[in-house]
């Protein structure tokens, strides 16, 4: 598995997420937390389903845009089985859940407001995320 990874297109990922989250937070008074955002597109409040639809759809359309602006296809260099897939997807939303956030919502915007649950929950994830590569690339290739 290759990685794409530059300091710059890090850098200016993490800036315009940090954007994304300040910009919700003024014009909407929300906190950006993707999982919290998703999971109330589910709920039942009237009125307040519209915002999330147009911000989940902008997180694809986004990777959509700079690829289409560099000229690049869009190639998923990840091969995971569907069973491998959807496992994985519903342990992220069960530790979102039990987390009571995702990593954005913790990572980014509970840590800047010096959140010492969503620091402990970032923790958490961070770990867990390398012990996941871990086992995945080491203990079970080999």
């Amino acid at each position: 598995m290759s990685t794409q990874f530059t300091p710059i297109t890090g850098f200016l990922g993490g800036a315009l997420i940090g954007l994304a989250a300040v910009l919700l937070l003024v014009a909407n008074g929300r906190i950006a937390g993707v999982s919290g955002i998703a999971g109330g597109v589910l709920g039942r409040v009237r009125g307040d389903v519209a915002w999330r639809v147009a911000f989940i759809a902008g997180l694809g359309l986004g990777a959509v845009v700079y690829r289409v602006a560099r000229g690049e296809p869009i190639v998923i260099d990840a091969a995971p089985t569907l069973a491998l897939a959807a496992a994985a997807g519903l342990l992220v939303g069960f530790g979102t859940r039990l987390g009571s956030g995702c990593t954005s919502g913790h990572g980014i915007c509970g840590i800047a407001r010096f959140s010492k649950r969503s620091t402990a929950a970032t923790v958490v994830f961070m770990a867990s995320a390398m012990l996941t590569v871990y086992v995945v690339r080491h203990l079970l290739r080999s």
